[in-house]
């Protein structure tokens, strides 16, 4: 199919996992948006604990999508776009190569109409 740099595979499988949940699509939509927030900032967004929120940012931490810093006594967490981004170019190489097939079989199928044509009496 579509060649991939080491490690690819790993970096989309561990994105995909963790935007499965819902809940973590919206914590890293609420992230894009305001750049950079606490737990429990976040928590207040959403219709779970703040616990469970530091939960759900573990996952994505762990998948590369967000990063966090200590400032004081307060951890911020930031979106961080590489694995997005790895897991975006996957995507539309994907989408390339499923265009390409397509677009093969509709040039088959339009010559197999053509060659069916002109066999036809009139």
């Amino acid at each position: 199919m579509t060649e991939e740099r080491p490690g690819t595979a790993e970096v989309v499988d561990s994105v995909l996992g963790a935007l499965a949940d819902p809940t973590r699509r919206q914590l890293l939509d609420l992230l894009a948006a305001q750049g950079e927030a606490t737990a429990t900032a976040l928590a207040e967004y959403l219709p779970v604990s703040r616990q469970a929120v530091v939960k759900h940012l573990a996952v994505l931490d762990a998948a590369g999508l967000v990063s966090s810093s200590r400032i004081g006594r307060e951890v911020r967490f930031a979106v961080r776009p590489a694995a997005l981004d790895t897991t975006a170019q996957w995507m539309a190489s994907l989408a390339a190569y499923w265009d390409r097939r397509l677009a093969n079989i509709k040039r088959v199928a339009e010559a197999a109409e053509r060659d069916s044509d002109s066999r036809r009496p009139e």
